[in-house]
């Protein structure tokens, strides 16, 4: 996986570990772990389109007493997914118009965006917020979301530290001047549109098509429900223009729908939520949206 190969490419590995008396394990150096403290500075927001980071427990002690929670820390999905969301609040300090999405990964200010070892050390730097402060707090202890305003004026203060020490402001000047191809593109040309596909389409093999017929039986109330996709809009179109104008194209009710299910509502949350009778009427939604959705991808290739 792209994001696992920048990194482990980046972070040179270390043999040593930190032994944690408290929990009784020990943490290698170059451990995930030491990326939880990321985590939980992260808006509520950007972790509920994380689905690895979202079911994760708000308490530091739960992970640290469970081997299936360390092993859902150590795995590739959780260090993509923390690479994504850091580099999602890094970039728009940079300075440069638009989303990172707008940009493709041979962009310098994109590549140093998922500098993760970097923006963790600062961070504890600028805070004192790092692994080892969330091993001093009580075992039992629920980590309150951080207020987006504070973390909106952190990260400003930690960037422009970040790109000082890593003498890059020259570099982006240079680029904000003569930008090529190959770094950035307009939302419209081919070029940029097939980075998306690829990026957000192909980077994990365990992402499959949308098929209208992949449809699952509900065993317990004896229907058929189209398989949750969801997270997977949310990762096909991460763009947030592409966003919009997808939703441009659907009414206020379907756009509450697909808001609530991509929060992780069940479908007979969200017909108490928008007025249906039964989860059915959700479902049909869903279907429609589904094919909305393909159609609008399908006019984005032409």
């Amino acid at each position: 996986m792209l994001m696992t190969l920048l990194y482990r490419w980046t972070v040179p590995l270390r043999k040593e570990v930190i032994i944690l008396t408290q929990y009784a394990i020990q943490v290698p150096v170059d451990s995930n772990f030491n990326f939880l403290a990321l985590m939980y500075f992260q808006p509520e927001d950007l972790i509920n389109r994380c689905p690895t980071l979202r079911s994760l427990p708000r308490c530091f002690g739960e992970i640290a007493k469970s081997d299936k929670l360390i092993d859902v820390v150590a795995s590739d999905a959780f260090l993509n997914e923390i690479m994504d969301a850091v580099a999602a609040m890094v970039f728009p300090h940079f300075g440069f118009g638009g989303w990172k999405e707008h940009y493709t990964g041979y962009f310098p200010p994109w590549r140093l965006s998922y500098a993760l070892s970097l923006w963790s050390t600062l961070l504890k730097e600028e805070t004192g917020w790092g692994i080892q402060r969330l091993f001093q707090l009580p075992s039992t202890e629920i980590i309150s979301f951080f207020d987006p305003g504070f973390i909106n004026e952190v990260m400003g203060k930690v960037v422009k530290r970040g790109v000082a020490e890593q003498g890059m402001q020259p570099i982006f000047d240079v680029v904000k001047e003569m930008p090529c191809d190959e770094d950035f593109e307009p939302y419209a040309t081919n070029i940029r549109k097939d980075f998306l596909r690829k990026w957000y389409h192909t980077r994990s093999k365990k992402i499959q098509s949308v098929s209208l017929e992949a449809l699952q039986e509900d065993e317990e109330n004896g229907i058929h429900e189209i398989e949750d996709v969801s997270s997977r809009f949310e990762e096909s179109i991460a763009a947030e223009d592409y966003v919009q104008k997808f939703k441009e194209r659907l009414s206020a009710r379907d756009t509450e729908i697909l808001g609530l299910r991509s929060y992780g509502f069940t479908h007979q949350e969200i017909a108490k939520i928008v007025g249906y009778k039964n989860h059915s009427g959700v479902i049909k939604r869903i279907q429609a949206i589904t094919k909305e959705f393909l159609r609008y991808e399908e006019e984005q290739r032409r």
